[in-house]
């Protein structure tokens, strides 16, 4: 890769760093509407009037007037020399620092040009698309619902079969065009890198086409190759649809982030304008910090399939570091095979929201990943998952907000986990309706005449709310026939907590939850167990 030029560099760092985080380790901030507020660092008070704005990157103090971004910042609070300044800054983005090379009036102008043919590129694919060989793409986009508007407000287009940006830039230097990602050379000349291709551009965060994503349209594998990273584009750095974003994700105090680049259009025309997708499947720390310079509230919305469970595993341990304990991060999940571009199509934004809205938060899904990825039912498999949570939870950098969802976890490891602990066996601890009075004479009968066998079912007893301090009805019951009728009985009401146990693990499934489907699966084979041991009984 190049060398990165010194400014490059510091537009880097202030796409990575929060101005908010740079400012906290100095001044104490609290948030008042968009704006994070405290006493000015450069002159004394006691009243707040040092603003600080995580959208814009800038702070500003009412009272003294000084205004800067997390450059400035550093150097004044720090009393610091420029260079001295980057270098902190650096190592607090954890980013290696570049040689000093500032941009030369050559490069400035290579990189417009590069700029001017990106742009150029776009325009001749879009024209490509409505012309007689683009039918198979148009045809292709038209499917998968986009209007005109759509395709034009997103440049989408068509590269053609043959090297139509070679031919048509001849005149331009063919370090330029290579230098675009959009043409290679080989053995024979210079070649288009996209070929019969659907063309999505990619903006930079100023709307600028910086590279492009080709999708095959013959069923060839990848299904998507990106420009390669070049001068102006680096695909670890860029967020596909963030242009068009950006408003909305501060209007709507959050952003949503899907798989792909049409399920990102597709939810922005449809009611859901703060979605953005990465470029490909690998999200990173770097989109994750350009998110929430924007906004710290983020819901990513995935495939329910392992992969996009693997994705979400995966997103939530890269924003760790970045939460704080005013952050909003959720996880939503599509299931039955569809992706959000389907569910928009067959059930509209209603069918959107819901899934939207049984988001799961991040400390809870947190929690399902530790209980699905070990057993948790054994010490073992506790100490495991255990392992597992103070793993992700010391990443987050603010000591009070771990603190307390440590103290959370230990809530629940105690409440979950450490049933076994409790009692010595499996009893039915569930609201179940109450026993008829058939049951329960029968019941006072068997207690009083065998008093034994509150030894063995004394605790199943227990939870049926029965007084058996009172007479005693006449029945002819054997001992062999009263366990069996108080074991039988037992079963009947397992088999009813079950029952109710599916019902609501169903109903999280419907709701987009896949987490439950092993749960469920267990029920399932519990129940056909409890049946039969059933109806052995019976039938003795």
């Amino acid at each position: 890769m190049a060398e990165r030029p010194y400014n490059n560099f510091t537009d880097e760092l202030r796409t990575r760093l929060s101005i908010v985080d740079v400012v906290s380790r100095r001044v104490p901030l609290v948030r008042r509407g968009q704006n994070y507020w405290g006493c000015c660092p450069f002159h004394n008070e006691k009243t707040p009037s040092f603003s600080v704005s995580e959208e814009k990157g800038f702070y500003h103090c009412f009272g003294c007037g000084e205004h800067g971004d997390i450059i400035s910042f550093t150097m004044k609070s720090e009393n610091l020399e420029f260079r001295d300044a980057i270098r902190a800054l650096a190592d607090m983005a954890g980013i290696k620092m570049p040689d000093y090379k500032p941009k030369s009036a050559a490069q400035i102008a290579a990189e417009e040009s590069y700029i001017n043919i990106t742009a150029h590129a776009a325009q001749m694919y879009q024209k490509k698309l409505y012309e007689p060989g683009g039918e198979t793409a148009l045809s292709y986009i038209r499917g998968r619902g986009f209007t005109d508007e759509m395709i034009k407000k997103y440049g989408i287009g068509y590269a053609p079969k043959n090297n139509l940006i070679a031919n048509s830039f001849s005149n331009i230097k063919e370090s330029a065009l290579i230098a675009t990602g959009l043409c290679r050379r080989g053995d024979y000349g210079m070649y288009d890198f996209f070929r019969h291709k659907l063309m999505f551009p990619i903006f930079n965060a100023h709307g600028a086409v910086v590279a492009f994503s080709g999708r095959s349209l013959d069923g060839s594998e990848p299904k998507y190759i990106n420009t390669t990273d070049t001068e102006m584009f680096h695909k670890r750095q860029t967020i596909f649809g963030f242009n068009f974003a950006r408003d909305a994700i501060h209007r709507n105090n959050r952003s949503i982030v899907v798989e792909g680049q049409i399920d990102a259009i597709q939810m922005q025309c449809n009611g859901f304008p703060e979605t953005v997708a990465p470029l490909g499947t690998a999200l990173t720390d770097d989109h994750i910090a350009i998110l929430c310079k924007s906004n710290r509230n983020i819901t990513f919305c995935f495939d329910g399939d392992n992969a996009g469970q693997k994705a979400a595993s995966r997103a939530a341990s890269i924003i760790m570091p970045f939460v704080r304990d005013t952050s909003d991060v959720r996880f939503a999940f599509v299931t039955g095979g569809k992706d959000p571009d389907e569910v928009l199509k067959t059930g509209g934004a209603d069918a959107m929201h819901k899934i939207i809205n049984t988001s799961i938060g991040l400390i809870d899904f947190l929690w399902q990943i530790a209980n699905r990825k070990f057993v948790t039912s054994t010490p073992g498999g506790q100490s495991q998952a255990e392992k597992f949570l103070d793993k992700e939870v010391e990443k987050i950098t603010d000591v009070k907000f771990r603190s307390a969802i440590k103290s959370d976890y230990d809530k629940r490891k105690f409440d979950e986990w450490r049933k076994w602990k409790k009692t010595k066996s499996v009893h039915v601890n569930i609201e179940l309706p109450p026993v008829d009075d058939i049951t329960k004479n029968t019941l006072i009968y068997i207690v009083n005449t065998y008093p034994e066998i509150i030894d063995g079912y004394g605790e199943f007893l227990a939870t049926l709310n029965i007084d058996f301090d009172v007479p005693v009805p006449t029945m002819n019951l054997t001992r062999d026939s009263a366990e069996r009728y108080i074991v039988s009985l037992k079963i009947q009401r397992y088999l009813q907590k079950l029952n109710i146990d599916k019902k609501e693990f169903t109903s999280r499934l419907l709701m987009g939850d896949t987490s439950v489907r092993d749960e469920i699966n267990r029920i399932d084979t519990e129940i056909v167990r409890m049946t039969e041991k059933l109806e052995r009984l019976i039938n003795v």
